[in-house]
């Protein structure tokens, strides 16, 4: 199981430190968590993911230049032909991160499509915004996951979520669970997090 946090924006190295799998920076300006500083050295098993809301491909290859970026995640409502292109246009070492709002129900026949041209999927709670809103969705949902492709399981997990976390990794649909997908539950402010909190959580995981 690996970890991602998102959202980073002020303690960067801080948080690097702690050697997450993935750190997440929001290129989404009208997100709190919006990010146009520089980022600092961190080590190279860290995965720079850019997060894009409809952004243009352009736009998205401009910052995976200026970054050096190592994945995208694609938070909006971009289609199978626009993650096609884009995949098109990648470097064959990039990966594709798809972005699933999930509430109550889903409906999984939607993600057949994007099977070739994404890498992994990531579910999160379906909320007014697209992504940081704090809170979990039903993850029994995940019960009717049709596919083999790997995920990242995100939506308001918390260092509360520790014990529904270690129950939800023993069922069936966990089995494809590539990743724990971090932000608002571990944050003093928008962008800033808590470094107490996340090594205890990574530590209880075992992640």
């Amino acid at each position: 199981m690996k970890l991602k946090v998102c959202g980073m924006n002020h303690n960067i190295a801080e948080v690097a430190a702690i050697r997450p799998d993935y750190l997440g920076f929001i290129f989404w300006d009208k997100s709190s968590r919006f990010f146009d500083g520089e980022i600092p050295t961190f080590p190279e098993t860290i995965k720079k993911v850019g997060v894009f809301v409809d952004a243009s491909i352009d736009e998205i290859l401009y910052t995976i230049s200026k970054y050096s970026l190592d994945a995208i995640q694609l938070h909006g409502d971009e289609s199978m032909e626009y993650c096609s292109e884009l995949k098109h246009r990648l470097l064959a070492s990039m990966e594709i991160i798809k972005v699933f709002s999930v509430k109550n129900e889903f409906d999984f026949s939607v993600l057949k499509s994007y099977e070739f041209p994404v890498d992994y999927f990531l579910f999160d709670t379906k909320g007014e915004l697209p992504g940081g809103n704090g809170y979990t969705f039903d993850w029994s949902v995940l019960k009717n996951y049709p596919s083999t492709k790997p995920y990242f399981l995100s939506g308001g997990i918390g260092p509360e979520s520790i014990q529904d976390i270690r129950n939800f990794l023993k069922r069936p649909e966990a089995t494809y669970c590539h990743a724990l997908d971090v932000n608002s539950r571990f944050e003093e402010r928008p962008g800033l997090k808590n470094i107490e909190k996340l090594k205890l959580f990574k530590a209880a995981l075992s992640i």
